[in-house]
């Protein structure tokens, strides 16, 4: 999807902007992202990409945690965005922001819905090398969630049982968002593998995803000109592993299969972390 230039525009004058505010302040011009700014710091100092971790949905970033640790330990930058969850056009153009401001090359990595969204925000990002998908969506053009929980191979689970509600629009209009019952939370995205204290924190702490960005349908899909990578979560009760197949070979991804839970990254992050420098390995120049 291409971006229009009046948006470029306009992010262009809040960045100077704010740059020289900045300046004014303390003397130095600083980056304009807090996200790009670490990755600005980071990436001249190491040969390796920076790698952006993109959360799914009835989540949030502290959940890529351990596999942040073992990428830091392996001398890699990562930035960890937060998803808006509100839709999937504007999540995609959010992260594609945080990935224009990055220096460097990039490896852009989904979780779940997050999959969708880096599918969007890589088109016209010409620092991302790959793609990594981690038991996530990778909807071709016109794909939405709905649409691809449609397919027959998405039968192979039930489907995940969210809770409907309310929230104001900007334009003063009601939206619907979805969140996952609390006390089924362990069980469809953890299979009870993580203590109860720790599943039901998360389950807590979980943030909900906005209809929109289950219905709006997916752009030109990035992994047709981006290599890409997938991780098949072997025991996913959310995403049916059938489909991450199907849209795994879909893509042309080069795919492993892990035994573990939707949140595959709390219980494998070394998988995880593997498959990533994977692709890094893989796209060396």
């Amino acid at each position: 999807m291409k971006y229009p230039k009046l948006v470029a525009t306009a992010v262009g004058a809040a960045m100077a902007a704010a740059t020289l505010a900045t300046a004014t302040l303390t003397g130095t011009a600083q980056a304009t992202s807090p996200h790009a700014g670490v990755a600005q710091q980071q990436a001249p100092a190491s040969a390796k990409p920076t790698v952006v971790l993109v959360h799914g949905a009835w989540a949030d970033a502290a959940g890529w945690t351990p596999v942040v640790e073992k990428l830091q330990a392996a001398g890699y930058p990562v930035v960890a965005p937060p998803n808006p969850l509100r839709g999937l056009t504007s999540d995609a153009a959010y992260i594609h922001s945080v990935v224009q401001q990055i220096k460097g090359p990039v490896i852009l990595v989904g979780h779940s819905y997050g999959g969708a969204v880096i599918t969007d925000a890589a088109v016209d990002a010409p620092n991302v090398k790959a793609l990594v998908y981690i038991a996530a969506f990778a909807p071709d053009q016109g794909d939405s969630l709905a649409t691809l929980n449609g397919r027959p191979e998405a039968s192979q689970i039930p489907p995940v049982p969210a809770n409907p509600s309310s929230y104001p629009l900007p334009d003063g209009t009601t939206g619907t968002e979805l969140t996952i019952d609390p006390v089924q939370y362990p069980t469809v995205f953890l299979n009870n593998l993580l203590k109860p204290a720790q599943a039901q924190a998360l389950a807590v702490e979980q943030r909900p995803l906005s209809v929109a960005s289950a219905t709006q349908p997916s752009g030109t899909p990035a992994w047709k000109t981006v290599k890409s990578w997938y991780m098949v979560a072997k025991q996913d009760d959310a995403i049916a592993p059938n489909l991450e197949r199907f849209m795994a070979s879909r893509a042309g991804a080069q795919t492993v299969e892990v035994d573990g839970p939707h949140l595959i990254m709390l219980i494998k992050p070394e998988a995880v972390t593997d498959l990533i420098e994977k692709a890094d390995a893989g796209t060396a120049n």
